[in-house]
């Protein structure tokens, strides 16, 4: 059981930071993230509580910096010392660790499995939503770039983080996430399709 106390501190105080990210992780981003992480720890039997705050901290770094907001967003979480009220320093330190952990491209495996947790919750494979977002991150990069240069950034990006053998790992291969991703290798294989998606998606966003 999730004490309430708690709940109204990262409620009030944490989620509202997603706010004003961008839209691969807004307020929808962690509250989904938040979702599958009590999921997966009603079906592993850890600490809600621990993996309810790592979701909710996971991606709290992007306020500095994105390609460390991992980084970052461990330290926000040790540093906050209201976190002291409900959890031990052992436990903030495990916390911390998987925050730090939860990065698709992350080179090594999640120390805890509250790492795996956050890091599976993190990678909600949703075939439309993930080529969309992909679709998204290049206009928000390079806004003024022709057509063929979004799709061709929009192609390597999946098959470098998707396709077999791409860096995405996922730590549980029973999850939904494993079948999500075998259906999005399959857009990702044939390319006829998945240039026609990316077209109706990037006329859908410039709208």
């Amino acid at each position: 059981m999730i004490p309430a106390t708690l709940t109204h501190y990262i409620e009030t105080e944490i989620i509202p930071r997603h706010e004003h990210f961008d839209k691969a992780h807004n307020l929808a981003h962690v509250r989904t993230v938040i979702e599958e992480s009590l999921a997966l720890a009603k079906e592993y039997n850890v600490n809600e509580s621990m993996a309810y705050t790592i979701a909710a901290y996971h991606d709290t770094g992007l306020c500095r910096d994105r390609a460390t907001h991992h980084l970052i967003s461990g330290e926000i979480l040790k540093q906050d010392k209201m976190l002291c009220q409900w959890f031990s320093e052992e436990e903030i330190e495990t916390m911390k660790e998987a925050v730090e952990d939860h990065r698709a491209s992350t080179d090594h495996e999640p120390r805890s499995i509250y790492g795996k947790i956050v890091a599976e919750a993190d990678r909600v494979i949703d075939p439309v939503i993930t080529l969309r977002r992909t679709v998204q991150y290049g206009l928000k990069q390079k806004p003024e770039a022709e057509k063929e240069w979004h799709y061709q950034r929009f192609r390597q990006h999946l098959m470098e983080k998707y396709a077999p053998g791409g860096y995405l790992k996922l730590w549980f291969p029973e999850s939904k996430n494993a079948e999500k991703l075998k259906e999005l290798q399959k857009i990702i294989a044939d390319e006829a399709q998945l240039r026609s998606i990316f077209q109706q998606l990037l006329a859908e966003e410039k709208e």
